[in-house]
């Protein structure tokens, strides 16, 4: 609280970015942890709270007739306008703003405030929701061939990975150390996925040190290893996720790739991702684009070009899809490394991991996929989304780009996913927020130190608690393509601009409804008629008569109603094409319709109620 100098200041207002001169008076409070604002109305007063760690940039503006500019740009795309009467009291807000939304230490960040009504037993039982040994059990994980190594116990080996690492059993310690230290931060090879069906693993690793000559043996033995944990294939691919000439420029500093003339069995490939700093400015091209006003359509599309975003998103799905054809269809392992692999390797194992495992689809999978990849494998989430005040630069959406990846897969594959793009930008809002622990600090080792486990809460718990928002209507576990390896397309048409990422907060841009929203919303509101009809049902007997009628709901489907009585429709013309004599069914341009001609279609069409189908390009509801 002392930062805050001025906590309300009366007649500010809120301007509408893209509305037409449009404006609302309320008041402005400073808390703690909020900047809330309140309209000044008697009818449904609308309030806004950002929370501080959500403030990317504040900026005062040149002062105007009408009072002081404040604008203030969010790390989820909000981006809110004032006008403050006095500019002193402008001041004060942007002063304590900027103190607020850039904490010195981790102590200050909103997790280690934030108790919501739960018991302590609640609060732990909310950190054992996810379990990374039962993870590696579903896999069929530890086997013949890996085993469970306590060569990194208490972090003595690396201090960014788990303690809990999976190795083949034919590497000795001596080889891990070894080959820890010919590797960048000693991040050394070590399994991340095993697709059982095919017996190859998805592994991971830093850059090798090896300069323009320089070999390890342990290193080579320990890809050597992995390549033989795989009976299935002769062969490994190391796939390095930078840009060839990248590599090339690290190995002047002693760094770069495998030589293929030192490592046996093994095909090497550069993808080509860019580094954090090229996606940091590709991120801020597109939203200076999002946050201009009147743009022509041509001026929008050539800004979204010239960022380079959507060839980012492009570049990270095709190393994915290549990574998951190398393991589903040709059955090899295959190790993945970047420069330290905590960014482009940690992007490219989950997405990959997503495409093969249909289990990393559903909600609490996707959740897994995260701990599993993102949090215990020491992605640098402090450093990555600027938690702390620090240097700048090191500040990349390696993590947004990771959960619009998703959402275009999603896209392409509306019926395998469990959950929405809703499901997408709640965990992308809370990984900015600090309200939950999960993704405070750089890896495990810190969040152990600051003993984040007993200080904060979970956000898996919350998730779990509220996964009926986040459901997707479309889903059926029961189709054959939910368990199959998935491929998405990458080509130029299928890559689009996330209009419910970038522009969620800017209301009057969305004149339509959510498609899923609106099934999601219709289908509850089946369910809770049905309850409804049956407490009516319940309470009539209670009064000693029967129901009169009881009419027999069929099943709340949304796809495959529709589908079913076109085939059973498509089935009876051609019955009835091929009678022999029969009176064909024309339409009412071609002439009459015989009497009895619809009486064999009445049974599929009639329908107690309205029945709602899913179309490509919207929703229906059709009433036969």
């Amino acid at each position: 609280m002392e930062h805050i100098r001025t906590p309300k200041v009366e007649q500010v207002k809120l301007l509408d970015r893209f509305g037409s001169n449009k404006s609302v008076i309320g008041t402005l409070y400073l808390t703690a942890t909020h900047l809330i604002y309140r309209e000044v109305t008697t009818v449904n007063p609308k309030e806004i709270w950002i929370m501080h760690h959500h403030i990317a940039v504040v900026e005062k503006l040149p002062l105007t007739t009408v009072g002081c500019p404040l604008a203030i740009r969010c790390k989820d795309f909000r981006v809110i306008h004032f006008i403050i009467p006095r500019e002193r009291d402008c001041h004060d807000i942007y002063n304590s703003l900027l103190k607020l939304s850039c904490p010195v230490k981790y102590d200050d960040l909103y997790a280690f405030a934030f108790h919501p009504k739960k018991t302590e037993y609640e609060r732990e039982m909310g950190w054992k929701v996810i379990n990374l040994t039962d993870e590696y059990s579903r896999m069929g994980i530890p086997n013949a061939i890996w085993q469970l190594t306590d060569v990194n116990r208490s972090y003595k080996i690396c201090d960014t990975y788990p303690t809990h690492l999976y190795v083949p059993k034919s590497v000795s310690k001596p080889i891990i150390v070894g080959s820890s230290k010919f590797r960048s931060k000693g991040r050394f090879p070590t399994l991340s996925y095993f697709y059982q069906q095919k017996q190859a693993a998805i592994c991971r690793c830093s850059q090798p040190l090896s300069g323009f000559s320089a070999r390890c043996l342990e290193d080579e033995h320990m890809l050597q290893a992995i390549s033989k944990a795989n009976p299935n294939s002769h062969f490994m691919y190391v796939m390095d996720t930078r840009p060839k000439l990248n590599a090339m420029a690290n190995r002047a500093a002693g760094k770069g790739y495998e030589n293929e003339d030192n490592y046996s069995n093994i095909r090497f490939q550069f993808v080509g991702i860019e580094n954090i700093h090229v996606m940091r400015g590709s991120l801020q091209k597109v939203s200076e684009v999002c946050g201009t006003k009147a743009l022509t359509s041509n001026d929008f599309l050539s800004g979204l070009e010239s960022s380079g975003w959507l060839r980012h998103i492009k570049a990270v799905l095709d190393a994915a899809a290549l990574l998951a054809k190398a393991v589903g269809y040709d059955g090899a392992s295959v190790l993945v490394h970047c420069s330290d692999g905590w960014d482009r390797t940690t992007q490219v194992c989950s997405l990959g991991s997503l495409l093969l495992d249909p289990y990393y689809r559903t909600i609490k999978g996707f959740m897994v996929l995260i701990e599993k990849d993102w949090i215990s494998f020491g992605h640098k989430f402090a450093d990555r989304c600027g938690q702390l005040d620090g240097d700048t630069k090191e500040v990349s959406p390696v993590f947004t780009q990771f959960i619009e990846c998703v959402w275009h897969i999603t896209e392409q594959f509306p019926r395998v996913f469990e959950f929405s793009e809703a499901y997408l930008l709640e965990i992308h809002g809370h990984v900015n927020s600090c309200q939950f622990g999960n993704f405070i600090g750089n890896c495990q080792k810190e969040r152990e130190d600051m003993n984040i486990k007993h200080k904060t809460h979970s956000l898996w718990s919350y998730l779990l608690e509220n996964q009926h928002k986040y459901l997707n209507p479309l889903y059926d576990p029961n189709l054959p393509c939910v368990h199959e390896v998935i491929e998405p397309n990458t080509v130029a048409f299928n890559l689009k601009f996330w209009r419910s990422m970038y522009h969620q907060f800017d209301k009057t841009i969305h004149p339509r409804q959510s498609q899923l929203g609106l099934v999601l919303s219709l289908s509850e509101q089946n369910k809770q008629l049905e309850i409804e009809v049956k407490k009516l049902e319940k309470k009539i007997i209670e009064l000693g008569e029967k129901p009169r009628t009881v009419i027999k709901k069929e099943s709340f489907h949304l796809v495959s109603r529709l589908s079913q009585t076109l085939k059973t429709t498509d089935k009876m013309c051609k019955e009835r094409q091929s009678t022999p004599g029969a009176n064909p069914i024309r339409t009412v341009e071609g002439g009459n319709i015989p009497e009895d001609g619809c009486k064999d279609l009445k049974p599929s069409f009639s329908k107690a109620e309205p029945t709602l189908v899913n179309l490509e390009h919207g929703m229906a509801k059709m009433t036969c």
